[in-house]
């Protein structure tokens, strides 16, 4: 559905020949070391040069106001595991309507929630969208795995009836015949290699560690996997054990009271989300061995900042939560404003490590800017 104003069709017009222009249909627009050896794309094989910084910057800066006028609110629809523990889909449904309250753009949303196991739900809540395109003009895909949810993706971003965002990845399948709009997250990889730097300066050498993982594919290859290369190339750790807990929070009880028992070697407990580490740490508690075991979350969501002030868990890789919700309200103003060739086809928000080595002022402050759309503290779900 297209049912802007005179200034809003133009810019429709004006998207649909960027997409092309931009490099949509002739990615990548350069090439990266290992790029024949992936299915996908890094950010910087398909990103105009400088424009993940430039939205990085607007972004974290003031809103200025949307400079045209809409006969009617935009129609969003918002397709994502939002059912699930963790909180980084809700944190981002705030910012994405605070940071358009901000803009001035007057808009409506519908969700379609499920959980990150329900597959099927997704690819049928994904159908429903798809055949009621007249009745969107945005749709922001969560997809509860990549290559699982590849085909809705290509679906979805084939129709050309609305514009299609996708969260939580960030590397573009190079078989998808539709590339959507642009895609909004935090690099896993990079992050990564942020912890892994961490935990050597923090623990050195010869470690044993066991490992909640979440489900195979690309987000837990690099969020899993590129740590433990690292650290067991970097500082010759061992992995005793690894676990795939789905992404559950009962997945990351089971996985941990597995190694408590049958691992006690494993002195470290990797979680590959906050719903495991949040699991990892309720059966670390319930056998009185959180003080016992090194404990890592992902996302530095507010529950996993409230987990480390208890002394439950000890680090995390931090997303400054909000910029994921902001840079999508950002992405619809361009596109309303006919600017959507600026945008980056790949946005990445900036990642820390928050430890329970920092003082409660250091991890107020991070938490203020991470949070400062969604707000300071665990949400009430």
């Amino acid at each position: 559905m297209k049912l802007f104003s005179t200034t809003a069709l133009v810019a429709s017009v004006v998207f649909a020949t960027s997409a092309l222009a931009d490099g949509h249909a002739t990615l990548p627009l350069k090439e990266l070391d290992g790029i024949a050896d992936r299915n996908y794309w890094v950010p910087g094989e398909v990103n105009a040069e400088g424009a993940l910084e430039q939205l990085q910057e607007v972004v974290g800066s003031e809103a200025v106001q949307f400079s045209g006028t809409l006969d009617k609110p935009v129609q969003i629809a918002l397709i994502y595991p939002s059912a699930d523990t963790s909180d980084f889909w809700a944190r981002n449904y705030l910012a994405l309507t605070k940071r358009l309250e901000e803009l001035g753009i007057p808009f409506e949303t519908t969700e379609f929630a499920s959980r990150q196991i329900e597959h099927s739900l997704q690819a049928t809540y994904a159908s429903q969208v798809e055949q009621d395109a007249d009745l969107y003009d945005y749709v922001i895909f969560g997809p509860s795995e990549l290559e699982i949810q590849a085909d809705n993706i290509d679906k979805l971003s084939g129709n050309d009836g609305f514009a299609t965002y996708v969260w939580a990845f960030h590397t573009p399948l190079k078989d998808l015949t539709n590339q959507p709009d642009a895609w909004f997250d935090f690099s896993s990889a990079a992050g990564a290699l942020t912890m892994c730097d961490y935990m050597l300066g923090r623990l050195g050498n010869d470690v044993t560690m066991a490992m909640n993982r979440g489900i195979p594919g690309i987000t837990d290859n690099q969020r899993s996997g590129d740590f433990k290369a690292c650290v067991e190339e970097k500082g010759n750790w061992t992995t005793a054990y690894e676990h795939y807990g789905e992404y559950q929070r009962e997945g990351g009880f089971e996985g941990t009271s597995l190694i408590l028992q049958a691992y006690p070697e494993a002195a470290i407990i990797h979680n590959a989300n906050t719903a495991m580490a949040m699991g990892s740490v309720e059966a670390q508690v319930s056998q009185g061995k959180e003080k016992e075991i090194f404990s890592t979350g992902w996302g530095g969501t507010g529950l996993e900042l409230d987990a480390i002030r208890r002394g439950e868990l000890d680090a995390t890789p931090m997303r400054m939560g909000d910029d994921v919700g902001a840079a999508t309200a950002e992405a619809i103003k361009a596109d309303l404003e006919g600017r959507a060739d600026e945008l980056p086809m790949v946005f990445l928000g900036r990642i820390t490590v928050a430890h329970d080595q920092m003082s409660a002022d250091e991890i107020d402050a991070l938490e203020q800017e991470a949070f400062r759309f969604s707000g300071v503290g665990a949400l009430e779900r």
